[in-house]
C-alpha cells in the first residue's frame, strides 16, 4: 500500500520506515531536517521536507503522495527532559498532537485516506487507582498532576479525534520506549545515580523496545479494527524492580532511595506520581488483534541488549 509516515526520522519513525519498505509498502516519509532527507531515501522511502504545523504544506504533501494510510509519529522532544516542568518539556510535542494532528486529519479527509494511525502513550495518563495493570477499557486519570495537565489534555484530544474521525482510526499507546535512539539519556542519568527510587518505588511501568514499537505499527497498517491499543511488552513492573535492574545492566551502582517529600521537592509532583503511583498496561488486545508480539517480551532481556549495544 501507499503509506505516508509523518515524523519519519523520530525515535519510532527511523525504525518504522525500513520495516514498511521491507513489507513491500510504498512509503512517503517526512522530516523537518534537510540533512535527514538522504537517509530516508537510502532507506527506500520518498523523502519530504515538512513542518507538521504548516497546514497548507501538510495538505499539499498528502495530496501529492495519495496515500491509503497515514501514520502520525511526529514529536519534538528536547535533548534533556525536564520532568519537573513536564508540560514545558512536551509543549512542542503537544502542538503536534493537537494542531499537527488536525492538519493531518484534514489532509486525510481531502485525499480520501482510508486508515490513520497515531502514537499515544500507555502508563501515566491512566487512572492511578485500582489494580496495577490497565486495559484499553480503563478510564483516564480524573485528576492528573498539575505539571502534566496540558500534556494529558493533548493526549486525550488526540485519542478522541482519531477514534471519532470518519476513517479507520487506530491509536497506538506505546509503553516507555527504550533501545537504539530512544531514552539514551536515561542510561546516562542512571550511571550518574541521578534517578532515585522514590518512596517504595511502587509506580508500575510498561516498557517497549523501540523496534517492537515499529513492528506493532507496521502490523497495524493492515491488521486491527479501529480503536485504541496498548502496545507494550509482557511484563509491567514497579520501579523498585526495573530501576535496579537497569542500573546493574548499565554497570552502575544501585540507585539511591529517597523519601517522597524529597522526591517532590527535587522532581515535582509528576515525577513522584510516575515513581510511586502510575499503573502498567496490558498488551493482550494488541497481540490478539494486530497479530503481533514483542520480539523483546520483557525489559529484563531488552535492557541488557540496549545498554551493551
Amino acid at each position: 500500500m501507499k503509506v505516508f509516515v509523518a515524523g519519519a526520522t523520530g525515535a519510532v519513525g527511523r525504525h518504522l520506515v525500513p520495516q514498511l519498505v521491507a513489507a513491500g509498502h510504498q512509503v512517503t516519509a517526512t522530516t523537518r531536517s534537510q540533512g535527514k532527507l538522504a537517509g530516508l531515501r537510502g532507506a527506500g522511502a520518498e523523502p519530504v521536507l515538512l513542518d507538521g504545523l504548516d497546514g497548507l504544506a501538510v495538505g499539499e504533501a498528502v495530496a501529492r503522495a495519495e496515500p491509503e494510510v497515514i501514520i502520525h509519529e511526529m514529536t519534538a522532544l528536547p535533548a534533556n527532559l525536564d520532568l519537573k516542568h513536564f508540560d514545558r518539556t512536551f509543549a512542542a510535542t503537544n502542538q503536534l498532537r493537537t494542531k499537527g494532528l488536525d492538519h493531518l486529519l484534514a489532509a486525510a479527509s481531502a485525499a480520501g485516506v482510508r486508515r490513520f494511525l497515531a502514537q499515544s502513550y500507555a502508563g501515566w495518563p491512566s487512572i492511578r487507582s485500582g489494580g496495577p495493570v490497565k486495559t484499553e477499557e480503563d478510564p483516564f486519570d480524573p485528576s492528573p498532576p498539575p505539571a502534566q495537565r496540558e500534556s494529558f489534555q493533548a493526549i486525550k484530544y488526540l485519542e478522541q479525534a482519531v477514534t471519532s474521525a470518519p476513517l479507520e482510526g487506530l491509536v497506538l499507546r506505546y509503553g516507555g520506549l527504550y533501545g537504539p535512539g530512544a531514552s539514551d539519556v536515561m542510561v546516562t542519568m542512571v550511571r550518574r545515580r541521578r534517578v532515585p527510587i522514590i518512596g517504595a518505588g511502587t509506580g508500575v511501568w510498561s516498557f517497549l523496545h523501540i523496534t517492537d514499537a515499529a513492528g506493532a505499527t507496521a502490523a497495524a497498517v493492515e491488521q486491527g479494527a479501529p480503536g485504541i491499543y496498548n502496545v507494550t511488552d509482557d511484563e509491567p513492573a514497579p520501579v523498585a524492580q526495573w530501576l535496579p535492574a537497569l542500573a546493574a545492566a548499565a554497570g552502575a551502582k544501585p540507585p539511591m532511595r529517597i523519601p517522597v517529600w524529597l522526591g517532590r521537592l527535587a522532581g515535582g509532583g509528576a515525577v513522584v506520581s510516575m515513581m510511586t503511583q502510575i499503573r502498567g498496561a496490558s498488551n493482550a488486545k494488541a497481540k490478539r488483534e494486530l497479530s503481533w508480539k514483542p520480539a523483546w517480551p520483557t525489559w529484563r532481556d531488552g535492557f541488557e541488549d540496549w545498554v551493551r549495544a
